[in-house]
């Protein structure tokens, strides 16, 4: 993608020239600090009250009363989102307690333009998913509008996945459980069992 930043060419004295390489370390040593201070990695048992934007513009908190599961992507692992929620238990379904959110890590790849279109699309899945769970709902008695049950974030701009302390143009696949004050239960970098799951939601509730 590129920077924005526009290169002129031009002459400079031989002094500035003299200090152009170790003024370019200097800024290339503080954009990879900022980068990690960016990145820095949460830590379990630290509570973290962080706001994410959904594709239907809801906002949603890590602290705001529900015990919420998220699961962070890229386009290339998307199925793994559904294997994490395939692996959490049938009880929580429909139980406005909790909530499995999955963040899409574009890594800055999309540009503006098209990210409405993008995000448009997404709606239209998260529709015909909600269709499909309505008849699951019907049969478990659940009176909720399994719509009302579905978030997805859409990260373009990498600001989503920066507050998990993932890079935005890193591939990482991450899954997170808080409470609902917002205290992080467990962290993987790797699809969590179904029992390691359960025990991670059952003790954030």
């Amino acid at each position: 993608m590129n920077s924005g930043f526009i290169i002129t060419h031009h002459r400079y004295s031989p002094y500035l020239r003299a200090f152009s390489r170790p003024l370019q370390y200097f800024f290339l040593a503080a954009l990879v600090a900022t980068a990690s201070v960016d990145a820095a990695e949460l830590r379990a048992g630290n509570t973290y009250r962080l706001l994410f934007t959904g594709v239907d513009k809801q906002q949603l908190s890590t602290s705001d009363g529900h015990v919420t599961v998220i699961t962070v992507v890229t386009r290339d692992d998307e199925q793994k989102a559904q294997t994490v929620g395939d692996r959490i238990a049938p009880v929580y379904m429909g139980n406005p307690k909790y909530r499995l959110i999955n963040l899409v890590n574009f890594q800055q790849k999309i540009f503006a333009p098209f990210r409405g279109m993008i995000s448009a699309i997404i709606r239209g899945r998260l529709d015909a998913e909600a269709k499909k769970l309505q008849e699951i709902y019907a049969a478990k008695q659940i009176k909720r509008n399994p719509r009302h049950d579905i978030f997805v974030v859409a990260d373009f701009d990498g600001k989503a996945v920066s507050q998990l302390g993932i890079a935005p143009a890193s591939s990482e696949f991450a899954v997170f459980v808080f409470d609902g004050r917002g205290r992080l239960v467990r962290r993987w970098n790797d699809l969590p069992s179904a029992d390691a799951l359960t025990e991670a939601i059952n003790e954030a509730g």
